[in-house]
């Protein structure tokens, strides 16, 4: 028995299928929906989404946002989201010094300004969190097709 399970990013579906359970990280702490779980409706923490079918389990980084559960799907509307397997590594990188960088020159007088730095900075540790502790190989994805 199986449930489906999608994630969509706010510019791509990111994953979709059918699987044995789904672990989100709530705002509330972590849960595991299986097939026929209770309707419900929570908000996402950063952290990471796990989906399991038959033994395998993908992993994804996700940046905030929403997950509706109803008996027969998970659908998850994510701020950020990314498979871990597809976190190009140099590119988180210099966006975390780049982020730091900037606070590291005082706190900017915008406040949103500040938000946006503060959540960049977030977004890179997450994924670089995301490659050292589920990433199978080391070796960096490259999104851009070069070789």
């Amino acid at each position: 028995m199986t449930i489906k399970c999608e994630i969509v990013s706010q510019d791509r579906m990111v994953y979709e299928g059918d699987v044995d359970i789904v672990v989100l990280p709530g705002s509330a702490g972590e849960m595991g929906i299986l097939p026929h779980h209770a309707p419900l409706l929570t908000t996402l923490k950063y952290g990471f989404i796990k989906v399991r079918k038959q033994g395998n389990e993908e992993i994804f980084a996700v940046s905030g946002g929403v997950a509706e559960v109803q008996p027969d799907i998970v659908t998850v509307l994510a701020d950020a989201a990314e498979n871990i397997e597809e976190i190009d590594v140099a590119r988180a990188e210099q966006a975390r010094q780049r982020a730091q960088d900037v606070l590291a020159k005082g706190l900017p007088a915008d406040t949103d300004a500040y938000l946006a730095i503060e959540a960049a900075l977030r977004r890179s540790n997450l994924r670089l969190e995301a490659v050292k502790r589920y990433r199978k190989s080391s070796r960096p994805a490259n999104l851009s097709g070069e070789k």
